[in-house]
């Protein structure tokens, strides 16, 4: 299977299971294709894009004692991971000159995408709530539309949403821990390792493709699109040592870590 075909078959297919059907081995880069920037990705009625605000919020943590609560937490989650794959897809085809082994490394960060995707639709069925039941939004993928090379992927993809998802996913872990769910405690603290690969990957090719006269933390700020910046890429309780494990400098710890948490400024999916 051509790396191009896997990508254009999650940008093009409304078809859910292809979405997050792995890719076909042997993969192969031949034939990257020339850019190609889609708007939007194909989905089924159910799961398109729904005007901005009319997607239910994430329910408070401290309302998790309802399973209903839990179910639509996890539905959106869903929707999270599902927008991250499409991104993901999106930089393959909008960037096929990217280098081969940046290209194939991120089939392996798609295939978590996908596992993760099915594991939130699964628990939100499992807690009553069918994925496609509530109106999803476009957050993630609005914000890759600014992306005009790799390195403004590498820093608002895997080190703002997936470096902040090394605090969030600990977050809901304990939130569904102390709701009684373990599943989905369990589901979370999963997630979370996977996310320090893929930030530690992230930062990889970041330090790979930056100007070698750029430190790690100067890279990351001039790649950041607005409303993205350093204090989105971190949850409430800020977890320095998963991102030691990730790869990160102290002192990059320290910088993102005195960004503070992130405000409300009406523009969070």
């Amino acid at each position: 299977m051509e790396l191009r075909e896997f990508a254009e078959q999650i940008l093009r297919s409304e078809s859910l299971d292809l979405k997050l059907a792995r890719a076909a081995e042997p993969l192969t880069d031949e034939c990257p294709g020339e850019v190609w920037r889609p708007e939007q990705p194909a989905r089924s009625p159910e799961l398109q894009f729904a005007p901005r605000r009319t997607a239910p919020a994430m329910p408070k943590p401290g309302a998790f004692k309802d399973p209903s609560k839990r179910a639509i937490a996890h539905h959106i989650m869903a929707n999270h991971e599902l927008q991250a794959l499409e991104v993901m897809a999106w930089v393959l085809v909008a960037f096929p000159n990217a280098p081969n082994e940046f290209r194939k490394g991120m089939v392996a960060v798609m295939a978590d995408e996908q596992r993760h995707t099915r594991m939130h639709l699964e628990r939100a069925a499992t807690l009553g709530l069918p994925f496609g039941s509530l109106k999803v939004n476009c957050y993630i993928w609005k914000k890759s539309q600014q992306f005009e090379s790799v390195l403004d992927y590498l820093a608002g993809l895997p080190l703002v949403f997936e470096g902040a998802n090394l605090d969030h996913s600990l977050e809901f872990a304990d939130a569904f821990e102390q709701a009684g769910d373990l599943r989905s405690a369990a589901l979370m603290r999963t997630i979370h390792r996977d996310e320090i690969h893929h930030v530690a990957f992230g930062l990889e090719w970041l330090r790979r493709l930056k100007s070698p006269d750029q430190s790690d933390w100067d890279a990351f700020q001039s790649h950041l699109k607005w409303p993205l910046r350093a204090e989105k890429a971190r949850g409430d309780v800020f977890q320095r040592e998963a991102r030691r494990a990730a790869g990160m400098t102290e002192e990059f710890i320290s910088q993102l870590e005195a960004a503070g948490v992130a405000e409300s400024d009406g523009d969070k999916p």
